[in-house]
């Protein structure tokens, strides 16, 4: 049985990074309660109107099923990152899910070690890569704890986030990292540094040879002053790289969102900012704290940092949104609730509905399937969403979704 109390919320060589990016903006006292012109917008207008999108994303037949378990051998177990194979290469195979987990087999946050893939056909799981500091090719500040922050690009390369806490707690907690695998699951560079602190929540633009990687750090700041205080000086930086099936070259680096909450406490360990997706040219950000979906404009080519940008949808049915994935050809954000069970629906314009109750699991005390949801991506068809659920540790899905 899983702890209730979650955390919250080919080789090449890489070149000399390029730092890019302006002046960081201030936050607000309250950051959630502004859009990212200063103005105000109703959480009730964003509930209106809403059987469109009911009508354009569940079928007659849209329902839940378990396509496997999570845990591999060493017994991992919290399964947190997800992401959808692209291409067939090494041991990845196209249409797989591939699934990171953040504790060991004793439960303890941040020492999670393990990448699985998953087969949603068949059902059947296998491991991918077990990462071992014997393994590494250099150190990670702070060790291995695997987080929600995992993407597989087309030419093969596998990069997931770590936020390691040693003994599971927020006093063992350091800056961690990004991994760099091959198609193999061999672990061939590290990112550290240059802003990384705290990766938490991970997604790219893949042009093949061009590729944009967002990430979302949330131990900027840390102190032992500040636990159990929301700190805003949560960031969201994009990498810019050149990948080919042979090497990856990472160009530069820049804050693309910053002053985003985050809070450091015993029981909750860490929360912020946990999960990102583009469409475009724009970023929507997850917000568990702020208990929002926001916007950042123009992510992918600017060189300043857009603040906490543009506030999409609050509150309502959004109850500490966590992982975030925009539906295939429909533009659709389709994001999992921390607070319960929910899989909820935003439009590009802020609608926002009820898709599916993924896991009602009765929680004294809780609401039905608090704590339960993590991740999420979707086929390559947009018909189906894979999500984690770390108290079953399994890999689910929902679906037919219309596209």
């Amino acid at each position: 049985m899983m702890q209730r109390t979650k955390v919250r919320l080919g080789i090449g060589a890489m070149t000399a990074v390029v730092l890019v990016g302006g002046a960081l903006t201030t936050a607000y006292a309250s950051p959630w309660s502004h859009r990212g012109d200063g103005s105000y917008q109703s959480a009730s207008y964003y509930q209106s109107n809403s059987s469109w999108m009911q009508q354009n994303v569940v079928t007659g037949t849209t329902t839940t099923k378990s396509l496997a378990s999570t845990v591999p051998s060493n017994g991992d177990v919290n399964p947190y990152g997800v992401a959808t194979v692209p291409v067939n290469m090494g041991y990845l195979y196209k249409g797989d899910v591939l699934v990171s987990n953040y504790n060991n087999k004793a439960n303890t946050l941040g020492t999670g070690s393990t990448i699985v893939e998953i087969n949603p056909t068949t059902h059947t799981q296998r491991l991918f890569s077990w990462l071992t500091n014997s393994r590494m090719p250099s150190a990670c500040p702070g060790g291995i704890g695997l987080t929600q922050g995992l993407v597989v690009l087309k030419n093969g390369w596998v990069i997931v986030a770590s936020l390691p806490a040693s003994d599971g707690t927020y006093a063992t907690a350091k800056a961690g990292c990004l991994i760099v695998l091959n198609s193999w699951g061999k672990a061939v560079s590290v990112i550290s540094g240059h802003g990384i602190s705290g990766p938490w929540a991970m997604t790219a633009v893949d042009h093949g040879s061009f590729v944009q990687i967002f990430v979302a750090n949330i131990l900027n700041g840390w102190s032992s002053s500040s636990v159990g205080r929301q700190v805003n000086k949560g960031t969201v930086i994009r990498l810019d790289l050149w990948t080919s099936q042979r090497y990856w070259n990472l160009r530069s680096i820049t804050t693309v969102a910053s002053g985003l909450p985050e809070m450091w406490s015993k029981d909750n360990f860490v929360q912020g900012v946990t999960g990102l997706a583009v469409w475009g040219s724009n970023l929507f950000i997850s917000d568990s704290l702020a208990n929002r979906i926001a916007v950042i404009h123009w992510a992918t080519t600017r060189h300043w940092s857009g603040g906490l940008g543009f506030t999409l949808a609050e509150g309502g049915l959004l109850q500490q949104p966590l992982g975030i994935v925009i539906l295939a050809h429909s533009a659709v954000i389709l994001i999992v609730n921390g607070n319960n069970g929910n899989l909820i629906a935003v439009s590009q314009t802020g609608r926002v509905v009820l898709v599916k109750a993924l896991d009602t699991t009765a929680m004294s005390g809780s609401m039905p399937g608090a704590g339960t949801l993590f991740g999420i991506t979707t086929s390559w068809d947009g018909q189906w969403a894979y999500y984690v659920d770390d108290d079953s540790n399994t890999l689910g899905a929902v679906g037919p979704l219309r596209g």
